[in-house]
């Protein structure tokens, strides 16, 4: 999630296509906050780890 959020932000600000780059700053904040719930031991939605 987080390496697809950083590849729609880049194709978003070179080819200046606002909600592809606002979709990726959602999917990277997204990601980056699943990523470390997973790392403290936190379960989300029934997973431990996500990747």
């Amino acid at each position: 999630m987080i390496i697809l959020g950083v590849i729609l932000l880049a194709i978003g600000l070179i080819a200046d296509i606002s909600i592809l780059w606002t979709i990726g700053v959602v999917l990277l904040v997204i990601g980056a906050i699943l990523w470390l719930l997973g790392t403290t031991g936190h379960a989300v939605a029934g997973h431990r780890h996500f990747w």
